[in-house]
């Protein structure tokens, strides 16, 4: 075939989808580069494509200091002396049972495991990077020898550009990652995630499997496209291929009875014959469809999952702290020590369920109730402020049953002087769970296109100051709890920018824009709800109710 032939099965690869015809890649452009990628402009040629990805990576930005092909030529028969390949032990960074070959021929299965021995010699620093085998079976396959692919992996390794994450090299990026694409999944696969919920005792478990399904379990075909635009893009595409493969999977699987007794199974054995239902082509297409929140915004919650574990002391694979780690949300509401009386255990590990993943790692803690501590406004800022974030749960005399998710320390209500202002970040919604479960979320973040229209809102809208400006937010911000989905991300007007919640000596508002969604009197006897499109229409419970317990919990590491 070509240079880059030499690890190759070709009885393997789809040859049908090849062409011999000669192209080249002039282009610098990054959004004309990026167009081609997803369009897949090099990925029917084979050796158009080793060259691509040689380009690509030598314009990674390294450490000065990063090992080429010399280097793993001076040290590859010292590490792997005469040893059959197949029998060399793999470092424990990587799982020793998930080594994907794809469409490599018997020389190529060989050289992924002396090549990561390699890499373990060379960056001592790695401690978890279970991507690390398929990133090396891929490059294989447009590899002139096993020496340019070690130079390659090695000069993704070493990126030190701190905007381009590319490969996850510890425990604790890995574990963030997780967390962080279990925060996706609830914003944008609402309907995967209810099923996920139902069906697994340990939803955290099943989104911790997100890199497996690309790096592992997704065909040669289809990864390689994937790995055709992460090179241009970086580690946002990887986000948003998983959530396509999840959003297809609850599409063809809806409805229809577990293949085994493991939801986790039955995600791995859908994306290994993805072929039977989805295109690489409609995989991206439904990928790239997908409204994710930018770079930055992502980052910011990559870098407040990561304090999250910091803080709980999750910084290695261990046992004892994975046990504790996977099964958060069991742990957080167990039911020998929560205790309400308005929701079962069962309903709160529910709403634990739909609240971002580092504080499902927290347990509840009651602050509030009118029970024990009357019906009084100020003792209940009194019992809320210096909490964040809160959880607020209503029942009413009809037994209706409704709350919110409240991002924000009550505290900010102050900075509007006497004024009523709203404050709060995008991560509030109101929930409903009598007489059916059912979460709303702040309009902006379902439809973003909305945020245009601010200049109309303006016009009609109750005016509000907004108490989220550059100047109030922290210098650093991984201090931030709400990091992300702040006010400022979106293109609105200022008098109606943070129209989250809102509190004074009169009242208590949860929601805003064109009308309140939930609105407290400050006796916290009486209520009314607002059918406005702040929360899609939908009725958190009757227009005007009587509240018979209300509670405000926080969350206790």
């Amino acid at each position: 075939m070509d240079e880059y032939s030499r690890f190759v099965d070709w009885d393997k690869m789809d040859v049908s989808a090849q062409s011999q015809d000669t192209k080249e890649l002039t282009c610098t452009d990054f959004n004309e580069l990026k167009q081609l990628a997803r369009q897949g402009y090099w990925a029917k040629n084979h050796s158009l494509r080793a060259k691509v990805y040689h380009k690509l990576i030598s314009n990674i930005p390294c450490r000065t200091v990063t090992p080429d092909a010399n280097v793993y030529r001076d040290i590859v028969v010292k590490i792997i002396g005469k040893r059959n390949s197949s029998s060399l032990p793999l470092p424990e960074f990587v799982d020793n049972s998930l080594i994907p070959t794809y469409c490599l021929n018997a020389e190529g299965i060989g050289a992924i495991r002396k090549i990561i021995l390699c890499i373990s010699n060379q960056f001592p620093d790695i401690s978890f990077c279970p991507a690390l085998p398929s990133v090396i079976a891929l490059l294989l396959h447009y590899s002139k020898d096993e020496a340019e692919c070690f130079e390659q992996v090695c000069r993704i390794l070493a990126c030190n550009d701190p905007s381009k994450r590319l490969i996850d090299q510890t425990f604790l990026a890995f574990e963030s990652s997780c967390m962080t694409f279990g925060d996706l999944v609830n914003k944008y696969c609402q309907a995967a995630h209810k099923l996920m919920v139902a069906v697994s005792e340990d939803v955290l478990e099943v989104y911790s499997d997100w890199q497996r399904w690309l790096f592992g379990e997704l065909p040669m075909a289809y990864i390689a496209r994937v790995f055709d635009v992460f090179l241009v893009e970086g580690y946002k595409v990887l986000y948003r291929v998983a959530l396509a493969l999840l959003k297809f999977f609850h599409k063809v699987r809806a409805g229809q009875p577990m293949e085994s007794d493991s939801i986790q199974q039955d995600i791995r054995a859908f994306v290994r014959d993805i072929a039977k239902s989805v295109s690489p082509e409609r995989l991206l297409e439904k990928a790239f469809a997908i409204r994710l929140f930018s770079r930055k915004e992502i980052q910011l919650l990559q870098m407040a999952n990561e304090k999250a574990l910091q803080q709980k002391g999750i910084t290695v694979k261990q046992k004892s702290c994975l046990l504790m780690f996977q099964q958060n949300v069991h742990l957080a509401v167990h039911a020998e020590n929560f205790k309400s009386e308005i929701v079962s255990v069962k309903e709160m590990r529910d709403i634990w369920s739909w609240i971002p993943e580092r504080f499902a790692l927290c347990q509840p803690l009651l602050l509030f109730t009118t029970l024990e501590h009357g019906c009084s406004l100020s003792r209940f800022y009194s019992h809320s402020e210096g909490h964040e974030p809160t959880l607020l749960l209503i029942k009413t005399t009809a037994k209706e049953v409704c709350g919110a998710y409240l991002s924000t320390d009550w505290s900010e209500r102050r900075r509007g002087g006497n004024k009523l202002s709203f404050f709060g970040t995008g991560e509030c919604f109101v929930f409903r769970l009598q007489p059916e479960v059912e979460r709303y979320e702040w309009v902006i973040i379902k439809h973003p296109e909305l945020a245009s229209t601010g200049s109309e809102t303006e016009n009609h809208t109750q005016p509000a100051s907004s108490t989220l400006s550059s100047s109030s937010i922290p210098s650093d911000p991984s201090d931030r709890l709400s990091p992300f989905l702040a006010a400022r991300h979106f293109n609105l007007p200022s008098k109606t920018a943070s129209m989250f919640m809102a509190g004074s000596s009169e009242c208590i508002i949860v929601g805003g824009g064109d009308g309140q969604a939930l609105y407290l009197d400050a006796d916290l006897n009486h209520g009314r709800t607002s059918h406005c499109n702040t929360f899609n229409n939908q009725p958190l419970c009757s227009e005007s109710f009587q509240i018979s317990i209300l509670e405000v919990w926080g969350f206790r590491d």
